[in-house]
């Protein structure tokens, strides 16, 4: 407005710049609020009918046409301030009820399971949201930690509906069932009535002993990997891998137990194919099994965020798919 104002100063009437001071409450309706608004518009009011007078202009039309399109975009500035402000309130509102719902659906691990520490790391796709189709929970049993990481089909609302179907049911299941098939039993057939074979989960079950190390159940999802002590990183894969959770209407048998060595010192990390699947912008995949050194950190929290934050180096960007990881280590 001060520039407008002094170019209609110094060039005249000619040049007729009198109507831009409209620019001034236009903007201000952009970020502020309404009483910033009406104060600019205000202003922008007096300062044309000032410069029309300087220059002469209400002698003819073209004053009053300045004052008229100057107090027009002020009224219009306001009435889209009050709707963007209502608009910011029903936002907050919204993400103040997200912020539940992600506290109920995908709670903080536990930083110490049993005879296990663990750290988790998400990484929704969709812009700004902090729950996803991915889903993780850490259980602590009487036959040992019982934990499951898994991927809904599919993003938006109705796979967080689906993510909170499996994990009530694991959530239930690891307290009551004392054999692991029951629980991965428990978890499918909630699975199947809620998806009804048009939808699926892929996931791993799985539970950690000090007796037996690590037994998985896996329903069509990417190994996990395994780094031992030495540092030599696995991926264990499953005898034959079964179909994810919610086919079970096809009638194909479940996934068999296998069992892997899980002792002091070793690492199990768990996560969903947007790691893995992660592409840098040549369309290389995120080689995970080349990430081992970066778990190192005595600190369980510090390394996972050294291993997340390499993931998006090497995407170099906002991430295409929910990224979520799990990380256990035994206990000093």
């Amino acid at each position: 407005m001060a520039v407008i104002a002094l170019v209609d100063v110094t060039a005249g009437p000619s040049v007729g710049l009198l109507p831009m001071v409209s620019l001034g409450p236009a903007f201000a309706s952009l970020t502020g609020g309404w009483r910033r608004t009406a104060c600019i518009g205000v202003l922008a009011l007096a300062l044309c009918a000032a410069l029309g007078l300087y220059d002469g202009l209400f002698e003819e039309r073209r004053g009053f046409t300045a004052v008229a399109s100057v107090a027009g975009v002020t009224i219009a500035g306001l009435a889209a301030t009050v709707i963007r402000q209502r608009r910011e309130s029903e936002l907050a509102n919204m993400r103040s009820i997200a912020e539940v719902a992600q506290r109920v659906l995908l709670r903080p691990v536990p930083r110490a399971a049993g005879h296990l520490r663990a750290a988790v790391s998400y990484t929704s796709a969709v812009a700004e949201a902090r729950i996803g189709g991915d889903l993780y929970e850490v259980v602590t049993a009487p036959t040992g930690v019982r934990v499951i990481i898994g991927d809904v089909q599919g993003k938006g609302l109705g796979a967080v509906e689906t993510a909170a179907v499996v994990l009530g049911a694991f959530r239930e299941a690891a307290h009551d069932e004392p054999d692991l098939t029951e629980v991965g039993a428990r978890v499918e057939r909630a699975a199947d009535r809620a998806l009804n074979g048009e939808k699926f989960v892929t996931a791993i079950i799985a539970e950690i002993s000090r007796e037996r190390g690590a037994v998985f159940l896996n329903y069509g999802h990417p190994p996990p990997l395994l780094v031992r002590t030495e540092g030599t990183a696995v991926f264990p894969e499953p005898p034959e891998y079964a179909l994810p959770l919610g086919l079970g209407i096809h009638g194909m048998n479940p996934p068999q137990p296998f069992q892997v060595a899980f002792g002091p010192g070793d690492q199990l990390l768990l996560h969903t194919d947007g790691v893995t699947e992660a592409r840098d912008p040549s369309g290389t995949f995120y080689p995970l099994g080349e990430r081992t050194g970066l778990l190192r950190d005595p600190d369980l929290d510090v390394a996972l965020e050294a291993l997340h934050q390499d993931l998006l180096d090497h995407v170099k960007g906002p991430v295409h798919d929910d990224a979520a990881m799990l990380l256990l280590r035994y206990r000093a």
